[in-house]
């Protein structure tokens, strides 16, 4: 794989490329980076350099590292440029850059540990280990990470060959990433507000604090800054130093252990305020100017953004003002990102409090349960439950509220509990059926009275509901099940011998009208009989104009399940709904599986 050279010597040019986000993406980036190397060696380099033994080595494995990560991390194509410097001080260097096209997720820093042995990257370890300088640029469509080798030649050491491959070509070029800037006067006047707007997109994205404190850093450095730190003030804790970055990696920890020894008072007015430079013993940091920019927003300071930038001048003041903007966008988006983790624990708490306990054994029926509301939430619109309701008797229920969300679980949170308080005071299927929809009548009728009707939040207050009791026997004889169906599929029993059949008959939906009245009907399950309870979840799991249980599919599914137990049955119809279309079910699924003895 070769690139057509450019004219002259190579001194300040550079050479993209872009490979695919997948498991092919290293070894393109390496053939690259050979074939870029040894036609800039053809050409002669700058004088007193060379790609000797540790630039070729150590190139090599950075460019694989790194797109490796991007790859992994990232999951996009991957732009890759190299990049020979001869314009910074000496002695030259070769850059290597590498962009993926995922600049919401950011980087965690250098700490971050393999989980495992694959080929999944090993974070910024290797960078840091390899390279002389690095660092992370953040534009609004991409994230480029990059890092510099000098490419000054050890006297008397042979040069280096460098082949190149020749078994692929390169794909498409890209655009190159836009190199590290310092801020000057110029830079502001005309930057600015690109930079502004492209924090601002990326920040909008995060919905933890912890996320838009790792992104706020990794922006102001280096553009702004030469280090940067946010500290946190959560609500009734200690202040808390979230994230430190620094433009030179191996500087990041004695910068954080001197940063945490003095956190920042909370402030009660916006502005920039000058911080006293970091006093560090070991010559780490030279002299500088730094400011501590408090992140108020919705009339609270939420923590403080501090940030210095080395040399005699410090901060020029033109930076203040770009600062400041940018220091008022991260306060909004940790203010975000604290409300956001508010209401995604207070929901958490209530959907886990809609969830029934663990369930015991049954004597004398196996049971298995399979609960997966649509998009991972904790409870959806379909609900389940099973519990002992006294006298050796068992109750369970499997229900599809109409609606999803809070107004779902609002609905789930009267039925469950009204069910088993009924059942619990000895009350029949029939009856707890009937009492359960005069109890939805009466919400209803509430609603009513607020000028919402039967409709609440544009859904109606009804719900179908499967549900029954299960009485064993003595151990070895099978079990009595009386059940009623109001407007839900209906279940179906398989025998032994694989034969299915229907139970149940349908009848009307819950909250439709406070006049219904509901019949419930009993059966016996013989030892190995199976009960196989859904919700439409399952039975319309689409795929086209197709549903599930089109032609019986269910009860087809169900027949291949014989010789089977409880919680094989219940795994079989799981994957069979999921087999039966390539895209995820888009509606919530449970299924209920009992199994007499």
């Amino acid at each position: 794989m070769r690139l057509i050279p450019p004219q002259g010597r190579p001194e300040g040019s550079a050479r993209r490329a872009s490979v695919p986000g997948d498991e092919l993406a290293a070894g393109a980036a390496r053939r690259f980076l050979r074939a870029t190397l040894a036609d800039w060696a053809g050409q002669g380099l700058p004088d007193g350099a060379g790609f000797g033994d540790r630039v070729l080595d150590d190139a090599t494995l950075l460019m694989s590292e790194l797109v490796t990560n991007a790859v992994v991390h990232a999951g996009t194509a991957v732009d890759i440029v190299c990049r020979l410097d001869t314009e910074s001080a000496p002695p030259p260097g070769l850059i290597i850059e590498v962009a993926d096209r995922h600049p919401g997720r950011v980087l965690r820093g250098s700490t971050e540990q393999p989980s495992d042995s694959r080929e999944g990257g090993r974070g910024l370890h290797l960078v840091a280990a390899l390279s002389d300088t690095w660092g992370v640029t953040y534009h609004r469509d991409r994230k480029t990470v990059w890092c510099r080798l000098d490419l000054t030649a050890t006297e008397g050491s042979e040069p280096v060959t460098v082949t190149a491959d020749q078994d692929q070509p390169l794909l498409a070029p890209s655009a190159p990433p836009e190199a590290p800037r310092r801020p000057d006067a110029d830079w502001i006047s005309r930057g600015s507000l690109t930079f502004l707007a492209e924090a601002s997109d990326l920040l909008a994205g995060q919905l933890d604090e912890d996320h838009v404190a790792s992104l706020a850093t990794q922006l102001v450095v280096p553009r702004l800054a030469d280090w940067c730190a946010v500290w946190l003030y959560p609500v009734g804790a200690a202040p808390r130093l979230s994230r430190v970055w620094h433009s030179a990696e191996h500087r990041i920890d004695p910068l954080r252990a001197v940063l945490e020894k003095t956190p920042p008072v909370p402030a009660v007015r916006a502005g920039a305020q000058p911080l006293p430079w970091p006093a560090v013993s070991d010559t780490l940091f030279d002299q500088g100017g730094a400011l501590a920019l408090p992140l108020i927003a919705t009339g609270r300071c939420h923590g403080t953004l501090l940030l210095g930038r080395t040399g005699p001048l410090g901060l020029p003041d033109e930076a203040t003002g770009l600062i400041e903007d940018f220091a008022r966008r991260v306060a909004l988006a940790m203010s975000t990102a604290r409300q956001y983790a508010r209401q995604a624990m207070i929901s958490t708490v209530l959907q886990r409090g809609l969830l029934p306990p663990a369930t015991g054994r049954i004597p004398g029926v196996e049971h298995a349960v399979v609960y997966e509301p649509m998009a991972g939430d904790w409870v959806g619109g379909d609900f389940y439950d099973l519990f002992p309701a006294g006298d050796g008797r068992w109750c369970f229920a499997l229900g599809d509220v109409c609606g999803s969300g809070p107004e779902a679980a609002s609905l789930t949170g009267i039925a469950r509990p009204v069910l088993r308080l009924l059942a619990r005071e000895g009350y029949g299927v029939s009856d707890v059926l009937d009492r359960l929809n005069k109890a939805l009548a009466d919400e209803a009728a509430t609603a009513l009275i607020g000028e919402t009707a039967a409709w609440e939040g544009g859904q109606a207050r009804f719900l179908s509901l499967l549900y029954g009791e299960i009485l064993p026997y003595a151990p070895g004889h099978g079990a009595r099940c009386t059940l009623a169906s109001a407007g839900h599929p209906l279940p179906l029993v398989l025998g032994p011998n694989g034969v299915v059949r229907p139970v149940a008959t349908p009848q009307m939906l819950l909250g439709i009208s406070d006049d219904a009245r509901y019949r419930s009907e009993s059966f016996d399950l013989a030892p190995g009989d199976t009960l196989l309870c859904v919700t439409d979840g399952v039975t319309e799991r689409r795929r086209g104009h197709r549903q599930f249980d089109d032609d019986d599919g269910l009860a087809v599914a169900l027949r291949g399940c014989a010789g089977l137990g409880a919680a094989g049955v219940a795994a079989r119809i799981r994957q069979a709904v999921y087999d039966y279309d390539t895209a995820p079910p888009g509606d919530d699924l449970a299924l209920l599986v009992l199994q007499a003895e």
